[in-house]
């Protein structure tokens, strides 16, 4: 089959990496394309997945959003008109379910959060085949689009997927040359420029906190240049700020501790066994909601509680799953 895979959020080329592999070792042709947003085109490097780079994020407002959505899907429907894929798969790209059902494709969407408005309406109920974690509530994913035999419940979270061959590396504390003595914290702020990002105060905080805590280095990871502007700003000399991508899986992997308004940062840590702080101000999703009542991610409403300390919990996977399960269900829509 011809295969297109679009990323458009930092996330998706880790998620859809071993998808991707897995179509290539089918031999099926796969082209993957990615918007310039966040670090995803640095990840689709630093992971050696070839792509091709078509437009970029529009900012906070609906208005900059509508114009990238429609200029992007222009871009995308022109580049993929004269190769005609079979399949298209995304992790909620709104271009893909756009431009897959302008030009016919069978298409299938990954998700975790139910949430993101207008976003989900459009990637859902375009898509032939919507897999999402089994601890969503039925009900939330039919009022999107998402029900009856598009619907793939999967157990777990898709972190326990994508992780399933990993093996945490620590030349990333070399790398950015920390103090194994000291606690080690990882820090990602909140989707700014997301649809459900609400004002968080809690961050701002948590950062003030931890920049005023001798005894920890932090690391943070932002998702936009102001972000890491502002953390700059600061001029703390224990928050670091990588100057490229790195591989934050590892340094999760090996921190002692992480504080992250993101959905996937948080269900990364709680897959390698990191303790997390949740500092999200938006709607809780069902994943999250299901993690904090097995008290396996925990809501951070005062950073002065946030435990400074080194861990003692051994490193790596707790529970790693097969990520064939995704690709079987994904090819499952082709046929529906």
């Amino acid at each position: 089959m011809k295969v297109w895979i679009d990323c458009t959020a930092a996330a998706h080329p880790l998620v859809l990496r071993p998808i991707i592999e897995r179509f290539r070792r089918r031999g099926d042709e796969v082209l993957v394309t990615a918007r310039e947003y966040g670090q995803t085109l640095e990840i689709l490097d630093r992971l050696g997945i070839p792509h091709v780079a078509v437009g970029s994020h529009g900012g906070a407002s609906a208005l900059g959003k509508g114009r990238a959505l429609g200029g992007r899907s222009l871009r995308l429907a022109r580049l993929l008109r004269g190769r005609r894929p079979d399949l298209a798969v995304a992790h909620g790209s709104v271009d893909l379910a756009v431009v897959s059902a302008l030009l016919r494709i069978p298409s299938a969407q990954l998700q975790d959060y139910e949430f993101a408005g207008w976003q989900r309406q459009i990637a859902f109920r375009a898509a032939r085949r919507v897999l999402v974690p089994d601890t969503i509530p039925l009900e939330r994913l039919e009022r999107i689009g998402a029900s009856g035999r598009k619907l793939v419940r999967y157990p777990g979270l898709k972190e326990e997927y994508y992780l399933a061959d990993f093996g945490p590396d620590p030349a990333v504390i070399e790398e950015l040359g920390l103090d194994r003595e000291k606690v080690l914290v990882v820090v990602r702020p909140p989707p700014e420029t997301s649809e459900y990002h609400a004002r968080n105060e809690i961050y701002a905080a948590a950062i003030r906190r931890l920049a005023e805590s001798p005894e920890v280095q932090a690391v943070v990871i932002p998702r936009t240049e102001r972000q890491r502007e502002e953390v700059r700003a600061m001029g703390a000399a224990n928050l670091i700020v990588p100057q490229r991508a790195i591989d934050a899986q590892s340094l999760i992997a090996h921190a002692d501790l992480v504080v992250s308004a993101g959905g996937t940062m948080n269900r990364e840590a709680v897959a390698l066994g990191t303790p997390v702080f949740t500092t999200f101000t938006g709607r809780m999703g069902g994943v999250d909601e299901a993690l904090i009542a097995a008290g396996r991610l925990q809501v951070l409403d005062d950073p002065s509680a946030l435990p400074l300390r080194k861990r003692s919990s051994p490193v790596g996977v707790l529970n790693p799953r097969d990520p064939q399960v995704l690709v079987d269900a994904i090819l499952g829509g082709v046929s529906i």
